[in-house]
Parts: structure tokens; C-alpha cells; sequence
């Protein structure tokens, strides 16, 4: 996989195209250009950020009051800080008043690292997924996070974004099509340019042996873990879940029904995030078959970078492969 940029880059870089293009877009901040990468916009478009200091209800209290004049708004803070500090604003003023305010935690889930738990964002999923007429999106790569700030500028609704900081590689090839809610098949082969379906919707597939349905940037170790399957002769496909709110349950079924296991992996707590959603969806619908959620579990973080967190809870390569492994250790082989 080529490697591409961190997504808070070509967040900064996209949205900076975005400002330039359309005068009534707005950025609000609190007291994060540098980490949001904004500082090139407003340099560029100084008119058209608004910083509101280390006050994260402000943040979202005028967002929401600009959006209400008809501006496209995008309010970018620390993802701990903006869903937590100003989670009564996030519901009241902008979902329940419906103002489509674009919301961008930034440095979300472990980004942070060894600064801890205060600084983890491992509860925003399961939080904002309760608030109605909120969409959230989680994108894995470079594409996927220009792809959803094109489409959130027109989104009808509010929308929250969560991204990280670390550099990502590209998963998916040119022709691929995004749209907030439907969630892309991505190709685990090593050149997936010679996949004429990367990128494209999948039809079932008997041979499946084990799903990854992933979300964020726990994609890429999700495609790795398949590579590594395929050597022993496992064959596991990963979905890309860059909407959990309104979840593709279509695509989900699909995977639920052409395989023998699933395999949920986020960023986030195992508790009312990605694997959560799934796990309601297959039981009311009367999908059953082995599953497992792979996040942080029930416990304060380990101290560490993020990369040293993602070792630690088996979100890697390796970790995701043995948790396949295991799981499909229990399943009968269906001739």
C-alpha cells in the first residue's frame, strides 16, 4: 500500500480548497489551528475562521448560530474535549435545533497517546449515536476523509467527523465511490489496482471465511491481518465502515450471510460503537453466526503511543489474524 499523509492533513488541505471555492464557509475553532492543521486557512481566508479560545460550549453554541444564518460551518476541536465539554450543546443546539453543523474532533480515539485516558476519545460513538438527526463518520484514509468533507458541505444534517493524526495509507484505487452511509468494500489483495471489484459493491461470496468490518484508521491493520490470512489459507475480506451513523446495514447483511465470522474492529470502546451497531443489527434481524468486537475494552488505556495501545488490545495485524484464527477455531467448516 502507498503511504499517504495523516487525514488531519488532508483535512487542513481539503477544507482550505473548500474555503477558497465557497466564501460562505466558516471555520470555528477552539484554540486548535496548529493541531487542526488550520493555520494555512487562515492565513489564506483570515475573514472566515473564527477562534473562540479553550471553550468548547462557545465553540458549538456559535457554530451552530452561524450555521442558523445559512453558512457551512465546520467547528474543529480535540474530539475528547468537543464531545464531552460541549456534548448539551452538541444535542440541543445543534441536533435537536438542526442546524447542519459540520463538528471535526480532531487527534480522535488514542491519538493523543500517552497523555491517557483524559485525552482518549473512546466514548464519542457510542454517545453521539444516541442523539437523533446526527450522522457520524469515522473516514480510513486520505481519500475517504476528502471524499466526506466534499460531501458533508452539503450534508442536510448535522454531521460529526472523527479523524487521527497519523499517516495513512491509500486503500482505495481512483474509480471508487463514496457516499456518507454506505460503507466500501476494500480489496486485500497487494496490488488492489489489479481487483477490477476493489472499491466497488461486493455481492456474496461463499468462500468467505471471515468478514473485518472496521471503521477508521483500524481499516489498514484490518487489510494487513487478511493478507496474512491468505498465506495460510484463510480468506477474509475487510468492510469499510466510515459511516456509523446511519450504519449500511445492507452491506453488513451481505457480510453476515457470505460468512462464517465477523469481526468488528474500531478505535473506540467495545461498549456502543461500531461492533455494538452490528451486534443489534444481526440479532434483530436473526443473523446469527460467531462474532466478536475488537476495541478497548472496559478499562483505563495502557500508557503509551497509539501504535503501542493498538499492540496491546490486538488491534494489528497480527492480533486481528490470531483473533480470526480463534474465532474460526470454534466455527464447523461447511463443505
Amino acid at each position: 500500500m502507498k503511504m499517504g499523509r495523516p487525514n488531519l492533513d488532508e483535512f487542513g488541505a481539503t477544507l482550505l480548497e473548500l474555503g477558497q471555492q465557497h466564501p460562505d464557509l466558516l471555520v470555528v475553532t477552539s484554540d486548535s489551528r496548529g493541531s487542526g492543521k488550520l493555520t494555512p486557512f487562515g492565513k489564506a481566508l483570515p475573514q472566515q475562521i473564527v477562534e473562540v479560545g479553550i471553550a468548547e460550549q462557545n465553540l458549538v453554541g456559535v457554530a451552530a448560530g452561524l450555521a442558523a444564518s445559512g453558512k457551512h460551518v465546520f467547528a474543529v476541536s480535540p474530539a475528547c474535549f468537543l464531545t464531552t465539554r460541549a456534548l448539551e450543546q452538541i444535542k440541543n443546539d445543534v441536533a435537536y435545533s438542526d442546524h447542519p453543523v459540520k463538528l471535526i474532533g480532531i487527534s480522535a480515539g488514542v491519538s493523543y497517546g500517552a497523555l491517557g485516558s483524559t485525552h482518549h476519545s473512546l466514548h464519542d460513538f457510542a454517545t453521539l449515536r444516541t442523539f437523533h438527526n446526527l450522522d457520524i463518520v469515522a473516514p480510513a484514509d486520505n481519500f475517504e476523509t476528502r471524499a466526506a468533507l466534499h460531501a458533508a458541505l452539503n450534508h442536510p444534517r448535522p454531521l460529526y467527523i472523527r479523524m487521527g493524526k497519523r499517516a495513512m495509507p491509500d486503500l482505495h484505487p481512483p474509480h471508487t465511490s463514496f457516499q456518507i452511509g454506505k460503507a466500501i468494500w476494500v480489496d486485500t489483495e497487494v496490488n488492489s489496482e489489479a481487483n477490477p471489484e476493489s472499491g466497488k459493491e461486493i455481492n456474496k461470496d461463499p468462500k468467505t471465511d471471515v468478514t473485518f468490518v472496521a471503521t477508521g484508521e483500524t481499516v489498514t491493520p484490518a487489510v494487513l491481518a487478511a493478507r496474512q490470512l491468505a498465506e495460510v489459507g484463510i480468506h477474509a475480506r475487510v468492510l469499510s465502515v466510515h459511516t456509523i451513523k446511519p450504519l449500511d446495514q445492507a452491506a453488513i447483511l451481505v457480510a453476515a450471510n457470505a460468512s462464517r465470522a465477523l469481526i468488528t474492529v474500531e478505535e473506540h470502546s467495545v461498549m456502543g460503537g461500531l461492533g455494538s451497531a452490528c451486534a443489534e443489527l444481526l440479532m434483530s434481524s436473526g443473523t446469527m453466526l460467531p462474532f466478536q468486537i475488537v476495541g478497548i475494552p472496559d478499562e483505563y488505556t495502557v500508557t503509551g503511543s497509539q501504535a503501542e495501545i493498538f499492540e496491546h488490545y490486538g488491534i494489528t495485524p497480527n492480533g486481528l489474524a490470531t483473533t480470526a484464527k480463534q474465532l474460526l477455531h470454534r466455527v464447523p467448516v461447511l463443505s
